[in-house]
């Protein structure tokens, strides 16, 4: 797990391209303190870097970038390539001569011999850049379910890539800010792939490579996402069996490491699973970390006792409180990559790994997403009816007393990204153009032309929302949030859920046996045995901190002299103040008008 950039710029100064890829390492040394490496072409003004994470082949021989085949092939590479022991093996089989323990090594044997569908064959997350110097060929790679992160820049037939946003703005190049990046995050809470906080620089879509070509100074972007299956399983023990078995397989494949590894244990279904299951296979050796607060409205510790009473490792529970919140949050605002309204939770949570002297947490992202956890997957159908009104009338939804109903405006456009917003929407077009003050029209043009793909327009019901969900919630929101969050304490947290075995699985499983009408109820089937059922027969209740009143007594956002030229901010903060508003638009709102 490491942090990745580079520079393809024929007509720059060797020596200048080496200095701004080694200011973006540097930017991102949090997320790589264990080593660096660069490597460089000068005949077409190719510069690699990379800060190194060593969890797998500690040794030198894991430095990067790595080179391959008569140092004919280059790559950095960031993640974990989980199958890359069977792949080592069929490699080993045709002579492929080996000389590291590494993943990477493997990434760059597979690539020698199968090409591009290599890519197609790795098991893991990963975002890397691969320099094909035979074929003048580089390569931007970006894993299928978007856990690792990979933006680029295409401009003046340059090529500038990086693991963090933020890097971009070290490099001599100019870069300015993406002017409705503001719009977006009032919306969405996020900023959505494939913008980003600064123009011209865009995010790689999961399971997609970028193919420079040297020659032509040239780029196209290719999909290598997998077929979708044939036939689904509709029977459901089947079914129950079937994702039994590949969720502990991928489990077992994610416990791979040669640095101490744990789970981090919330005591909802999902965690717990997988702090069961890693259990099987580590048994006394198992870490695992929980975080609790006084407030037992937030707490689920009893929930974890009665996952550890199982489990026959070291559990170590830390309790958050108000003073550790005032206390981290200028190291949080500074760990953020992009704005964002969530990932305080998981800044706790890896700062606390690493205080436990792990280097990677396994973590239950993805099973809310995959299997209907959410609210949403209930709500299709009232999304469908209200669909069906008049334009005229969803838009005069906009002047309703409920914010909730509010947001009933989204679904006036022509646009699935509509629906998301109706569902998990923060602002209303009407109040962020007050914020920022623009005009609502030009809102409303933005979100009709997001560029949201056509897969969606298949679906409909649970598949439409796990979509949804998946494709915008989890890749933009938590999958964002996670990895930097965790970069910054140099903690790499691996996703079982999102394993590509274990993804093979539940698409091959019919609609009506992957939801039923219990929310998650075909993983709870294939767990009744291990998983206690105080547990999976509660109420949902997320991972989250007490930052309502948190934020109040601290006063780190509420603060007049953030929103002094912003009358409206002023109003809002204000609401907050006296509890009408949530802390989450309260903090997006910070984020907005301390930038101006």
């Amino acid at each position: 797990m490491c942090r990745i950039a580079g520079i393809i710029d024929r007509k720059a100064n060797s020596v200048q391209i080496l200095n701004d890829v080694k200011y973006m390492c540097n930017a991102m040394k949090h997320g790589g303190p264990d080593d660096e490496g660069f490597y460089a072409d000068d005949t077409i003004g190719l510069q690699f870097g990379h800060r190194r994470l060593a969890l797998i082949d500690l040794t030198a021989g894991g430095h990067q970038p790595m080179l391959a085949v008569e140092e004919k092939l280059a790559i950095t590479f960031n993640g974990e390539i989980y199958n890359f022991q069977e792949l080592k093996k069929e490699l080993s089989a045709t002579g492929y001569p080996f000389r590291t323990q590494s993943d990477t090594e493997v990434i760059l044997a597979a690539y020698h011999t199968w090409g591009v569908s290599s890519f197609r064959k790795f098991n893991g997350m990963f975002a890397f850049a691969l320099h094909d110097q035979s074929q003048q060929l580089t390569y931007l790679v970006r894993d299928q379910a978007g856990i690792k992160p990979l933006y680029y820049s295409v401009q003046n037939k340059q090529l500038i890539f990086s693991s963090e946003v933020k890097a971009f703005k070290k490099t001599s190049y100019t870069f300015v800010k993406n002017k409705n990046w503001k719009t977006y995050f009032l919306a969405f809470g996020h900023i959505p792939q494939p913008f980003t906080t600064l123009q011209d620089v865009f995010s790689l879509k999961p399971g997609h490579y970028l193919k420079w070509d040297h020659e032509y100074q040239a780029h196209e972007i290719i999909s290598f996402k997998p077929l979708p299956l044939s036939a689904p399983i509709t029977s459901p023990l089947q079914a129950a069996e079937n994702l039994g078995k590949s969720l502990e397989n991928a489990v077992q494949r994610h416990l791979i490491a040669d640095a101490p590894i744990g789970v981090f244990l919330s005591g909802g279904i999902d965690s717990s699973i997988i702090t069961l299951l890693a259990n099987q296979h580590t048994g006394k050796n198992l870490k695992s970390l929980s975080i609790n607060f006084a407030d037992p409205t937030f707490s689920e510790e009893q929930y974890q006792k009665l996952v550890t009473e199982k489990t026959g490792g070291i559990h170590q529970t830390y309790l958050v409180n108000e003073q550790d919140f005032n206390a981290g949050f200028e190291e949080i605002m500074t760990a953020m990559d992009q704005p964002t309204n969530d990932g305080i939770n998981s800044w706790f949570v890896n700062k606390y790994a690493k205080e436990n002297n792990l280097k990677a947490v396994l973590s239950g992202i993805g099973a809310d997403e995959l299997l209907g956890g959410y609210p949403s997957f209930s709500r299709m159908g009232l999304i469908r009816t209200l669909q069906k009104l008049p334009a005229f009338i969803l838009r005069f939804c906009e002047r309703l007393p409920s914010e909730k109903l509010k947001r009933i405006y989204y679904l006036s456009y022509k646009n699935p990204i509509g629906e998301y917003l109706f569902l998990r929407g923060f602002f209303i077009p009407e109040t962020i153009a007050k914020i920022l003050k623009i005009s609502k029209k030009e809102i409303d043009q933005l979100f009709e032309a997001f560029p949201i793909g056509d897969e969606i327009n298949i679906l409909q019901g649970a598949e439409r929302a796990s979509w949804l969900e998946t494709s915008i919630y989890m890749q933009n929101q938590l999958l964002k949030d996670t990895d930097f969050m965790s970069m910054s304490h140099g903690i790499e947290v691996r996703v079982p859920f999102l394993d590509q075995h274990f993804l093979a699985t539940i698409n091959g499983i019919a609609s009506t046996q992957r939801f039923p009408a219990q929310k998650k109820g075909l993983l709870i089937q294939a767990f009744k045995k291990i998983l206690p059922e105080a547990i999976w027969n509660r109420p949902k209740m997320g991972f989250s901190f007490p930052l309502q009143q948190w934020f109040l007594k601290g006063g780190q956002i509420s603060q007049e002299q953030f929103y002094k030229n912003n009358e409206f901010a002023v109003k809002l903060i204000e609401k907050f103040k006296s509890g009408k508003l949530h802390w989450s638009k309260a903090f997006a709102l910070y984020q907005v008008c301390k930038e101006d």
